[in-house]
């Protein structure tokens, strides 16, 4: 007898200070993200199996800190003074938050995973060890580094691998080289062919490469992406551009009926509206649906994808920010006509389009 499962996967939580300023308790040095993602929830605590990219970090605001140390770690934005990038860090509410969502696993292996430092890097597994998510791309020690991450939902054996391009010139520490997966095409595809070495059934690599803001995946992703498909891997998830990116759905040439998943970004799950550009506040809860026949064989049988909004307003002096369903809040608030609504409107309506620009495989579904 067959045995199926759902796996969904989200792209960027990139937590800006805006955001976890909104998620401040009133009259408390304690955090609450719940409330922004309650209208997405369902869709992912309803699948099997759910993953997404942690970009920021649980770093801390020192021992036994006051509200003026809270303060200034959380409600202040940080900069590299060398490149003047942004530096993340965010409350450890937040790693409560992705549990209470259902979250299963999250790549850590990303462009801000050393904003805090090689000691930020490690305290974030700590917290997300302490909630009970697994997480891989980053690691405490070269041990950590050389076991990979392996989990079993109804009898089906998931591996995870990640990996990214940069650090955002921040140095890892030479004799720690091992803590972050930089982007190496000969490792990617050797660490591929190892995991399903240990019998696993399905192979996740989750990417986090590209341009920020490009609507398309440049010439590298797409040599990325074709080159680990062919070392083995069965469901390829980008992230880094934070707008969406098209998908593509394989049929191998070795079997009728075992096919192959990519999707070049993800776009962010929630964000900030960053450079004015509408395309930042979408992302995608992407609905994998994964059936092991008898004989072993595992087929990825539909891409259910579904646009998310982050809604941004206010009461009184503070921003509120709630990730909506596109597609189901559009229909829903259609009567409205306001100015977001037609911004919404026509995000929507982009994404079904370009999501599919590089491939109509019907099984691919934008809802």
């Amino acid at each position: 007898m067959s045995t199926d499962i759902t796996i969904s996967a989200v792209g960027d939580f990139l937590m800006k200070t805006r955001i976890i300023n909104s998620a401040r308790l009133a009259g408390d040095n304690n955090y609450s993200f719940d409330k922004i993602f309650e209208q997405v929830a369902p869709y992912l605590r309803d699948a099997d199996y759910t993953i997404g990219n942690l970009e920021t970090t649980f770093s801390g605001a020192g021992r036994n800190p006051t509200k003026a140390t809270i303060d200034k770690t959380y409600s202040v934005v940080r900069r590299n003074p060398r490149t003047g990038w942004p530096m993340f860090n965010c409350p450890d509410q937040f790693a409560d938050t992705l549990k209470n969502l259902g979250f299963d696993a999250v790549s850590t292996a990303n462009n801000h995973c050393m904003d805090c430092g090689i000691n930020g890097l490690k305290r974030t597994l700590d917290v997300l060890d302490r909630v009970g998510i697994a997480h891989t791309g980053t690691y405490r020690t070269e041990a950590e580094s050389q076991r990979y991450l392996i989990q079993e939902v109804k009898g089906i054996r998931i591996g995870v691998l990640a990996y990214t391009k940069t650090t955002n010139k921040i140095p890892v520490p030479a004799r720690q080289a091992w803590a972050v997966n930089l982007i190496q095409p000969g490792k990617i595809a050797s660490d591929i062919k190892k995991l399903k070495a240990q019998k696993v059934d399905l192979v996740i690599v989750c990417i986090h490469v590209g341009r920020e803001y490009s609507m398309w995946p440049v010439e590298r992703q797409k040599q990325l992406t074709q080159m680990m498909l062919r070392s083995g891997a069965d469901i390829i998830l980008g992230a880094h551009s934070h707008v969406i990116q098209p998908a593509l759905f394989y049929q191998t040439k070795d079997s009728a009926t075992k096919q192959k998943f990519a999707i070049y970004s993800l776009g962010n799950f929630v964000s900030t509206r960053l450079y004015r550009n509408d395309h930042t506040l979408t992302g995608l809860i992407t609905r994998l649906s994964i059936r092991k026949e008898d004989d072993g064989t595992i087929r990825i049988m539909k891409a259910e994808c579904i646009p998310t909004w982050t809604r941004i307003s206010r009461i009184g002096p503070r921003s509120v920010f709630r990730v909506l369903p596109l597609g189901e809040t559009v229909r829903s608030e259609a009567g409205r006509r306001s100015g977001e609504w037609a911004r919404m409107k026509a995000s929507y309506e982009h994404v079904k389009k370009h999501l599919k620009y590089h491939c109509d495989a019907p099984e691919i579904v934008v809802l």
